[in-house]
């Protein structure tokens, strides 16, 4: 018998296939729900209907594009035309480029050209609503139920889909604070496409620049993995793939827990293990922490949020967690740490994230911290800089250079 699991980003598409499904009945339609490989559930499809072309959004991750080839092979046998379009994104990979036709690969200047770029065209809505009279009509046959598919309900509660345009007028200001609703909590939404991005950048336009600059920040990402493709599991720049790492499976244990002794530390990663959510500024925290004062390899650490985060996308979790190791396209210098204690007294002045997570904090029984961090830091720097001296000037560029 298969031991059903909980997981929460499994729960939130079912919940929302749920909604939608009873939707489409109302509309006199509905969705017809399949377990298996996608090869092997579209030569099932093809078999019972007469398919006379397949359209989809495009994908981003290595993953999803191998996939979406195979299955257009497939269809290409039979001649059935596969069409993908451009979805989740304003910019595709190819369409903001440097003068010289490479792809950018600071966040600045291309921030910059696509700003120049944008038309309100471009985030334009699509009318779904001209286009329900052409739903096929079928049964009102219900979903399959998670445990066919070995998990069982995580009974979570989501972020609701909703833009709040006082949270967005307020993002600049509030988008570093710890309190429940600081941000937008829409990241999950953005990667399922459950919100429009289109929606989503004409609110960042009218409301809050700093958002916009957040979403521009997403296309720029994605546009990275796409065309670094290599970045899944190897460093961006040559030259960092020579770090000493200690990678203590102890430590790590430690830092998944939430028992490291930092209290700030330790409140962000007991809130992520519960909720599947952390606030960005403690994403930077916690990763600094295990890269740089644990020295343990950001791909370990990227694997963890990878498993645990509700709004998990791998452009964007790559991304931010090369950026913190140093690794990355326009990353943080390496010899950039978090301390968790200060980040703690700036950001959680009062101690009301930490109370509400490390309840513990104060008691005998809470763990001191596991390294000292004046004496992590050292070791960090002298770690990176004996890594980085024999390097030359190509090790720290990308195959196509800056």
């Amino acid at each position: 018998q298969v031991k059903e699991r909980k997981d929460l980003r499994v729960d939130f598409l079912y919940t929302t296939l749920v909604a939608l499904h009873r939707k489409l009945i109302s509309l006199g339609s509905g969705l017809l729900t399949f377990y298996g490989r996608p090869e092997e559930v579209f030569k099932h499809l093809m078999d019972y209907y007469s398919i006379e072309a397949l359209y989809a959004n495009s994908a981003h991750e290595p993953w999803a594009i191998s996939r979406d080839k195979k299955i257009s092979q497939l269809l290409a046998r039979s001649s059935i035309p596969f069409s993908c379009y451009k979805d989740s994104v304003i910019f595709g990979a190819d369409e903001i480029k440097k003068e010289n036709g490479k792809p950018y690969v600071v966040y600045t200047p291309y921030m910059k050209k696509w700003k120049a770029c944008y038309r309100d065209e471009l985030a334009a809505s699509f009318p779904v609503k001209d286009h329900l009279r052409g739903l096929c009509p079928m049964p009102a046959y219900p979903l399959k139920g998670l445990a066919t598919i070995g998990f069982k309900p995580a009974l979570s509660k989501y972020p609701p889909a909703l833009f709040s345009p006082k949270v967005l007028m307020a993002y600049e200001q509030e988008r570093n604070s710890l309190a429940p609703n600081a941000t937008t909590k829409l990241g999950v939404h953005l990667h399922f496409g459950t919100i429009s991005i289109r929606r989503a950048t004409r609110l960042a336009i009218k409301y809050s620049d700093a958002w916009l600059k957040q979403l521009i920040w997403r296309n720029f990402f994605i546009m990275i993995l796409t065309h670094f493709p290599y970045v899944v599991d190897q460093p961006f720049k040559p030259a960092y793939a020579y770090i000493p790492w200690r990678n203590d499976r102890e430590d790590l244990a430690r830092w998944c827990a939430g028992e490291t002794g930092y209290p700030l530390v330790d409140a962000g990663m007991r809130a992520l293990n519960r909720t599947g959510f952390m606030p960005g500024r403690l994403r930077m925290i916690t990763a600094s922490f295990l890269v740089k004062c644990l020295l343990i390899d950001w791909r370990w650490g990227e694997a963890y949020f990878a498993e645990k985060l509700l709004d998990y996308d791998l452009a964007l979790n790559n991304g931010n967690w090369q950026w913190i190791a140093g690794s990355g396209c326009d990353a943080a210098p390496y010899f950039r740490l978090f301390n968790p204690t200060r980040q703690a007294a700036r950001f959680d002045p009062e101690g009301r994230y930490i109370k509400a997570w490390v309840p513990d904090h104060n008691l005998p029984t809470y763990p001191a911290p596991m390294v000292a961090y004046k004496f992590a830091r050292d070791r960090a720097l002298a770690a990176y800089a004996e890594a980085l001296r024999g390097s030359s000037v190509e090790d720290f560029l990308s195959p196509l250079g800056n």
